[in-house]
């Protein structure tokens, strides 16, 4: 099955599908070993910094091969690819589905950029996800003022053709000085205005209970990132405090599992 229609029947049922961002082969194992675990379907996310750090290649391979050894139904997403070069590159490389982030340009270019991303991605039958609104990034405030509004959604999905838009309706990218409120109900006139699954993006530190309201209200896919990368960097910290161990095939596995148990936690939530 195809991304773009497994987003559309879990529009239909009111659910969602969680994607977690991978960084290395530990982090890939907690994703997909979690995803096993819970008998589940995964979307495995490469940020750019990520194709970077671990290379185009490898990075498809590695995602691929741990799918299919594991028997998890799966999709490789780039995850806010900044330029439509990397997205061509992604597609070329064997990318299930692309993001096209200009989100931070004018509406015009935001809409001329996402649809010419969709066009690259015809030919090799791939989901296309865009953003919509001000999604704040590390160290960005969050602004109201840049909720996705309903009737821009509407232009946007009929003049660009995307599978998939990520809305703001108050989360941000990394972790939250304070308890983030999602406006559930712009969240819900967004949904009853598009037909398009929509895709909520800094998941990390929203309470679960919010979690499952969005997900009633229209939220489709999951986003997480920041949460995975602590669970690991704070179990490796704590656990090289106490043992001069070199050796990092024993000091790995600990923190792998840290990762893989917060990835299930997750997928828990999604499953309410």
């Amino acid at each position: 099955m195809k991304l773009q229609e497994k987003l559309v029947k879990l529009r239909e049922d009111k659910k969602a599908i969680l994607a977690a961002n991978f960084y290395n082969l530990e982090t890939l194992q907690a994703v997909v070993g979690a995803a096993s675990d819970a008998n589940t379907s995964i979307i495995l996310q490469l940020s750019e910094s990520s194709i970077k750090y671990i290379g185009l290649p490898m990075a498809v391979k590695m995602a691929k091969t741990a799918l299919e050894a594991s028997g998890v139904e799966g999709w490789l997403h780039l995850d806010h690819g900044s330029n439509l070069k990397l997205v061509q590159d992604c597609l070329d490389a064997g990318f299930d589905s692309v993001m096209i982030d200009a989100s931070e340009k004018p509406m015009e270019e935001n809409i001329r950029i996402s649809a010419e991303a969709v066009m690259l991605a015809e030919s090799y039958g791939a989901n296309v996800e865009a953003e919509l609104g001000f999604i704040a990034k590390l160290n960005q405030q969050q602004q109201h003022s840049g909720f996705t509004q309903p009737e821009d959604a509407l232009r946007f999905t009929g003049e660009t053709g995307v599978n998939a838009l990520a809305v703001s309706i108050g989360t941000a990218h990394g972790f939250y000085k304070e308890e983030p409120k999602l406006d559930i109900e712009l969240l819900g006139r967004i949904r009853d205005a598009v037909d398009t699954p929509l895709v909520l993006h800094g998941s990390s530190g929203v309470p679960d209970s919010s979690i499952v309201l969005a997900i009633r209200n229209g939220i489709t896919k999951i986003n997480l990132a920041t949460e995975t990368k602590n669970a690991f960097m704070q179990k490796l910290k704590s656990d090289l405090l106490s043992t001069d161990e070199i050796d990092l095939r024993i000091v790995f596995p600990s923190a792998t599992e840290a990762a893989r148990e917060l990835i299930r936690n997750k997928l828990r939530v999604l499953a309410q």
